[in-house]
C-alpha cells in the first residue's frame, strides 16, 4: 500500500496512535519499535481495542487484512505525516530552543487558540515520532498548528522541519543543552539554527528576540519580526509582571527568564491578530504544569518545583533567579544534569562554585555526578541517600527551589518535605 491509500484510511477519522495503552476507536495503530519492544507484536490487541488499521513491517504479525504490511513502519509514519502536511493548507509555527521550548510553546498556544481552533505539540512529544504524530492530530477543523521541535544531534532539527514545513519559526535560546550530543555550544548553535535554514531558504518568517545577540545575528538577512518593543519587564514577585502598550500583565511565571517566552507569546499573538485584551486575559490565565516552575505552598515550606529538565545554562538562571527572591531562609536541593558528554565534570563544578556566590541557608546536591564535585555542601550519591537524609533533618520555614534533569525525578523529594 503506497502513502496515497494509507492516506484514504487515515482521512476517514484523522486518527493515529502508537500506544495499545492509549487506543482510540477507529485509529490507525502504527507498530513502532524500541530498544525494548516491539509494536508488532500488540497488533492484533490493536485491533481487539477498536483500531481500525494496524501497520506493521514484520510478515508474521500481518494476521488479517486490517493489518498493512510496511518496509518500515517509523518511515511511513513520518512520510504520512509529511504527505499530510502539503495538505493542510493552514500556518505552521515551528519552535526549538535549548531552553523553555515547551513554556513557550504553551503560552503561544494559550493566546492563539483564543482567536483560532489551534493544534500544538502535546507535552514534549517533539523528536521524530512525536513531530509526525502532531501533525497527524491536525484535522479540517485546524487553523494554525503549532509544531515543538527537540533535538540532541545535529541534522534533527533540518529532518523535522523537512516534514512540518513551517511558515513561522522562532528559537527560544542557544544554551548548554545537549553537549554529548551537539559536542560543543557552537555544536547547539548549529544544530538549533537548522530551523533558521529552512525558513531562510523558503523564503518565510521568523520571530526573533532582539536582546539575543545571537539570534539577531543569524537572521540578519531574514524575513524577520522582531519583539513588540512596548513589551516591558517590570519585577518579579515572584511571578513575572511586564507592561505591553501600557497594559499591565501578571503572570503565573516565576523567573525573570519567563519573560522572553512572555514576549514570543505576546508578539505572535498580535501578528495574528489577538487583540491586547485577549492577550493579556490568555497570559495571566496560563498556570505551568508537569514540574515547571511550580510554585508548591506545604505546611511549613513554601518550594518552586522546576523538576521537569535541567542544563547547565537553565541551571544558573533558576540559581540567579531564586537569589533574587525575598525569603528569610533559602534552600536549593539541586539533582545531576544529563547528557553532558566529556563536560559534566567541569558543568557540575561550575554550578557548585555558582551557588557559593550567593547567601543560602542550605545546598544539597543529589546525584552521581554532583557528588564527585568539590564542594562544602551536602552530597549524596543517590535520591535513597536523600530521602533518608531529609527524613532525619526535615527542612522548616523554607524558601527551597528544587531543580534537576528529569531522570532524576526530583518531584519525589515532595514527599519528605512538608
Amino acid at each position: 500500500m503506497n502513502i496515497e491509500e494509507l492516506y484514504q484510511l487515515y482521512i476517514k477519522y484523522y486518527l493515529v496512535d502508537s500506544d495499545t495503552r492509549r487506543i482510540r476507536q477507529n485509529t490507525i495503530f502504527f507498530a513502532l519499535k524500541g530498544d525494548n519492544f516491539n509494536g508488532n507484536k500488540f497488533a492484533v490487541e490493536a485491533l481487539a481495542k477498536g483500531a481500525s488499521y494496524c501497520v506493521v513491517d514484520e510478515e508474521k504479525y500481518q494476521t488479517n487484512s486490517n493489518i498493512i504490511l510496511v518496509d518500515d513502519v517509523l518511515k511511513t509514519l513520518q512520510n504520512l505525516a509529511s504527505y499530510h502536511r502539503e495538505q493542510l493548507n493552514i500556518p505552521i509555527i515551528g519552535l526549538t530552543g535549548s531552553n523553555g521550548k515547551t513554556t513557550t510553546k504553551e503560552l503561544i498556544n494559550a493566546v492563539i487558540s483564543k482567536k483560532y481552533k489551534t493544534t500544538a505539540t502535546k507535552g514534549n512529544l517533539n523528536n521524530h515520532i512525536g513531530v509526525p504524530l502532531t501533525l497527524l492530530s491536525m484535522d479540517k477543523s485546524t487553523e494554525i498548528g503549532i509544531v515543538e521541535m527537540g533535538a540532541n544531534h545535529l541534522n534533527e532539527i533540518a529532518f523535522l522541519s523537512n516534514i512540518a514545513k513551517p511558515d513561522y519559526g522562532y528559537i527560544t535560546n542557544f544554551g548548554k543543552a545537549h553537549l554529548e550530543g551537539f559536542g560543543s555550544v557552537e555544536g547547539v548553535i548549529k544544530a538549533k539554527s537548522e530551523l533558521y535554514d529552512f525558513l531562510i531558504s523558503n523564503n518565510k518568517k521568523i520571530f526573533v528576540n532582539p536582546g539575543d545577540e545571537i539570534q539577531v545575528e543569524k537572521t540578519k538577512e531574514a524575513n524577520r519580526i522582531l519583539f513588540n518593543d512596548t513589551i516591558e519587564f517590570i519585577e518579579i514577585n515572584p511571578f513575572v509582571k511586564l507592561l505591553y502598550n501600557g497594559i499591565e500583565m501578571q503572570s503565573n511565571l516565576i523567573g525573570k527568564y519567563n519573560f522572553n517566552n512572555i514576549a514570543a507569546a505576546i508578539t505572535i499573538g498580535k501578528y495574528f491578530g489577538v487583540s491586547d485584551e485577549i492577550i493579556k486575559e490568555a497570559i495571566e490565565n496560563y498556570v505551568p504544569d508537569n514540574n515547571r516552575s511550580q510554585i508548591i505552598k506545604t505546611n511549613q515550606n513554601e518550594i518552586i518545583l522546576d523538576a521537569y529538565n535541567a542544563n547547565p545554562t537553565s541551571m544558573k538562571v533558576a540559581i540567579e533567579n531564586f537569589s533574587l527572591l525575598t525569603a528569610k531562609h533559602k534552600t536549593l536541593i539541586l539533582g545531576d544534569m544529563f547528557e553532558l558528554g566529556r563536560d559534566s565534570k567541569e558543568e557540575h563544578q561550575s554550578i557548585v562554585d555558582f551557588t557559593s556566590q550567593y547567601q543560602l541557608d542550605k545546598v544539597i546536591f543529589v546525584g552521581e555526578n554532583f557528588f564527585k564535585s568539590i564542594t562544602n555542601h551536602l552530597q549524596f550519591r543517590t535520591f535513597d541517600e536523600l530521602k533518608e537524609h531529609l527524613k532525619g533533618n526535615p527542612i522548616e520555614n523554607n524558601f527551597i527551589l528544587i531543580k534537576g534533569s528529569r531522570g532524576m525525578a526530583l518531584e519525589r523529594t515532595l514527599e519528605f518535605i512538608n
